[in-house]
């Protein structure tokens, strides 16, 4: 098992003396049951992971990291499967919530804020959730605790399994060119910018199609309503609409954020007016603003 950190810190604390950032060999084997993400580290101060959406890289989190690093000291993850990181055997996600674990543990992070952007906003309630003494502040930007419970809120946990079934087995059996048409596609909803599009996409073709495949499953079987009760670290929600405003008002949408994360005490939720799905491209002054001021 490996994994790669990179650091790009030459600072100095406040009395003027020089931080030497710490350094792991390249190519340096974790211990058994080590990560099988990728993580690149920079700034010096309390701690922030980051991790990516589905199919994502590390790189989504370029503008945020150079916002927050300085006082802060990111830890930017891409997952196995995804943007050519080599994928894993098994069910990813509950994976990536031990690896989480045992990553905090091993650099000594404390209780570091963990910010997600959709399937990783997925991840980080989850470990916030079943790990709620290792998480100082969570921030989920555009993820629901129930993906497959958007248009139906009663929907049971066997209908969730065979939504997600029907999903994995439709993105395995498509050809390359359906699949990567298909793709596309979806992205122009999520991003504004065709130069963002491109970049997303191109992530898309490095991916792992049944590392992808399985992890949307996953998200889509998946129902975290009551889980989200045990969260104790402050929770920001970034949301957005304007993608569906031809068949969803703003007031439905934040309705349905809203009801999703009813069970998770003083949840704060803010709905972007502006920006689609990768929030982080198509109004980053917003998104910073946000989370600004929730982390003061």
């Amino acid at each position: 098992m490996r994994f790669k950190e990179e650091h790009h810190e030459t600072s100095t604390d406040r009395r003027g003396r020089r931080r030497i950032p710490f350094r792991f060999p390249a190519g340096r084997t974790a211990r058994p049951g080590g990560h099988r993400f990728k993580a690149e580290v920079s700034g010096a101060g309390p701690a922030v992971i980051l991790i990516p959406g589905l199919a994502s890289s590390g790189e989504v989190w370029q503008g945020t990291a150079k916002h927050l690093c300085g006082p802060r000291q990111c830890h930017v993850l891409t997952l196995a499967g995804f943007a050519g990181q080599p994928a894993i055997e098994g069910v990813l996600l509950p994976q990536v919530e031990r690896q989480l674990a045992d990553y905090i543990a091993a650099h000594k992070l404390g209780k570091p804020v963990v910010i997600g952007h959709s399937l990783g906003g997925f991840v980080a309630m989850r470990f916030a959730a079943t790990h709620p003494d290792l998480v100082d502040k969570l921030v989920i930007v555009d993820s629901l605790p129930a993906m497959g419970a958007i248009q139906v809120p009663g929907v049971t946990a066997e209908q969730l399994k065979q939504m997600a079934d029907m999903t994995r087995e439709q993105m395995l059996a498509a050809d390359d060119a359906s699949f990567s048409a298909n793709q596309r596609r979806t992205v122009m909803t999520m991003a504004s910018k065709p130069e963002d599009v491109d970049r997303i996409v191109g992530w898309g073709r490095r991916s792992d199609r049944k590392a992808v495949a399985g992890a949307m499953a996953e998200l889509i079987a998946d129902d975290l309503r009551d889980d989200v009760a045990r969260i104790k670290a402050p929770t920001l929600v970034l949301g957005t609409w304007i993608a569906y405003k031809d068949y969803a008002p703003r007031a439905a949408t934040e309705q349905v954020y809203r009801a999703q994360y009813a069970k998770l005490p003083g949840v704060q939720v803010e709905i972007a007016d502006t920006a689609r799905h990768f929030i982080m491209y198509d109004d980053p002054a917003w998104m910073y603003d946000r989370i600004d001021r929730f982390l003061k």
